[in-house]
């Protein structure tokens, strides 16, 4: 278990030890190495110190992805204080009520973000600092003012020699139990949740993490291209790396599959941690042109030449993502049918696992080369799964878990934690699967979207909207329940749509007949009655799913 390792200490070793490498760089901009990011630590302790800011109090961090928000983290984290990171897309009435809710003494804050905000929305804070320099934006006390404009000055006194390897003492936490850190939910039910982490959950992530990928250690580049303040990226982007002394890279910008692409080609990641949507966007416009070429049909019905032109294109992705990763992570949300079944085909070096915020986040994970099609592994070290159902390997039930990664509870919500715990103690995930007799754990759909069909059968739309997704010109869709008939939503590639000539009239043609070809392979009571087209993509949460409530 994880009762005598302290990630603090795990911290301070890995900066004693890496102090003169690379931590944290912005892409194509600055770099702080273990030395540089250890002295802004201690300056932010010491304005830390300053504030009255004590062992257990919360610090909220709302910005983009930069080497700054690294620090902030890490120097709340060490200093005992426990952050709160908030996700940058959030709405500005949901940024207040999240620092208001969380109690948050300091808030550190992107330009952009705060630019929407308002200090008076937000009267418990102390201090709001920008990140992208540390600048003062508001104090409540003059004190506050005199520390920020002579930090360097402070930091001299405190430091009168030099500030060397020796000097940093990290809070060591006191019981696996303490809490260190809040996460808000981005949440497909609309409303965010604080789930409150305990350094348990934490540590056991990043023992899995070093347990799981041994190769990345402290020679390692890292691209960090998920939200931080996201439980995952958060996670296997940015902490674990931090213990093992690893260089991570962020991608400050919107990553779109050009800028991952020469991000990849540039940086040459050793794992590559990512959520459907991004692989799924590589496959359908590098892939899935060439795979549907008549000539490549034919020769992929030809053994030989099969396996050769497999082996190509295995090559050329892998040349894609850097060649020299041990695996890419999928996680975050379904992955796309048909891109799994190719990418299992061809031997590519991928695996799905599953996980929640309130997990910290793994739940399951199996290596690529022992993962089975369509699964996301088998349960975690230090955790459980069980399915609710009286036969778990055929009939889905909910997804319940327990173990050193669950979470303590949602902060001041006692209802919603009483709603999530079973009375034997396993936390319900909301979601639906069965576990085979090898314990891999298949996933059917979320609780609260699965539609129950005339005869009472379980109808999992995500199953549909991934073969809808495969289906030409379409972009992504949302199978809802209107008046016991099945309605697809479906949101077109428009210009693909302009470049080949469509109107309206024959989009709304081409996708009736979409819909006709999925419903060949579905039960009766899975087929879709009709299709309407959506003139927008759909609303989505930052983990790129989408806000299914919005269009029940």
């Amino acid at each position: 278990m994880v009762e005598n390792i302290s990630l603090n200490k795990m911290l301070e070793e890995s900066f004693k030890k890496n102090w003169n490498s690379p931590a944290l760089s912005d892409y194509k901009g600055i770099t702080l190495h273990y030395r540089d990011v250890a002295r802004r630590i201690e300056k932010l302790h010491i304005i830390f110190k300053i504030c009255g800011v004590k062992k257990g109090d919360k610090i909220s961090i709302c910005s983009r992805n930069q080497a700054n928000w690294g620090v902030v983290f890490l120097a709340s984290i060490t200093y005992g204080a426990v952050p709160v990171p908030i996700l940058h897309e959030f709405k500005p009435g949901n940024v207040h009520h999240i620092v208001n809710h969380s109690d948050s003494r300091i808030l550190f804050v992107g330009k952009m973000v705060w630019e929407t905000l308002s200090e008076t929305e937000m009267p418990g804070l102390e201090a709001i600092i920008m990140i992208d320099d540390f600048s003062l934006l508001h104090a409540t006390r003059e004190q506050i003012v005199e520390t920020r404009e002579r930090l360097n000055e402070m930091f001299g006194k405190k430091y009168p020699k030099e500030f060397g390897p020796e000097a940093i003492s990290y809070h060591e936490e006191e019981s696996p139990d303490e809490l260190a850190m809040i996460n808000y939910t981005s949440g497909t039910s609309g409303f965010s949740k604080g789930v409150m982490i305990p350094y348990r959950a934490l540590v056991s992530n990043v023992l899995f993490a070093k347990e799981v990928v041994p190769n990345v250690r402290n020679n390692s580049n890292i691209v960090s291209m998920l939200p931080t303040a996201h439980m995952y990226g958060m996670m296997f982007e940015f902490l674990f790396e931090m213990t093992v002394g690893a260089h991570v890279h962020f991608l400050t910008r919107v990553p779109s599959p050009k800028i991952i692409m020469e991000a990849f080609a540039t940086i040459k990641p050793d794992i590559i941690i990512s959520v459907p949507l991004i692989i799924e966007k590589i496959y359908k416009q590098k892939l899935q042109p060439i795979l549907n070429k008549t000539s490549i049909k034919v020769l992929l019905k030809l053994p030989v030449i099969d396996q050769k032109i497999q082996n190509k294109i295995k090559d050329e992705l892998i040349k894609t993502f850097g060649g020299r990763f041990y695996e890419i992570i999928i996680g975050g949300a379904a992955f796309n049918k048909e891109a799994d079944e190719f990418f299992n085909k061809i031997g590519f070096p991928y695996t799905v696992g599953y996980g929640m915020t309130e997990c910290a986040p793994i739940i399951s994970y199996a290596a690529w080369n022992e993962a089975k099609l369509f699964s996301c592994g088998k349960a975690a070290p230090r955790m459980e799964i069980r399915i609710a159902s009286a036969d778990p390997g055929r009939i889905p039930g909910e997804i319940q878990v327990k173990g050193a990664n669950t979470m303590l509870g949602y902060y001041k919500n006692e209802e919603a934690t009483a709603e999530i715990f079973t009375s034997d103690g396993w936390m319900r995930t909301g979601d639906m699967g069965i576990i085979d007799s090898d314990g891999y754990l298949f996933i059917k759909g979320r609780c609260k979207s699965m539609i129950l069909g005339p005869s009472g059968q379980n109808i999992y739309p995500e199953e549909i909207e991934s073969a809808i997704n495969n289906m030409p010109y379409v972009i992504e869709s949302l199978v809802i329940d209107d008046g016991g008939k099945l309605v697809a939503l479906v949101y077109p590639d428009m210009d693909l749509a302009e470049k080949d000539n469509m109107d309206q009239a024959a989009l709304q043609c081409k996708m009736e007949e979409n819909i006709a070809a999925v419903n060949i392979d579905m039960p009766n009571y899975s087929k879709i009655a009709s299709v309407r087209i959506m003139p927008e993509e759909f609303e989505k949460t930052p983990k790129k799913s989408i806000k299914r409530y919005m269009y029940q």
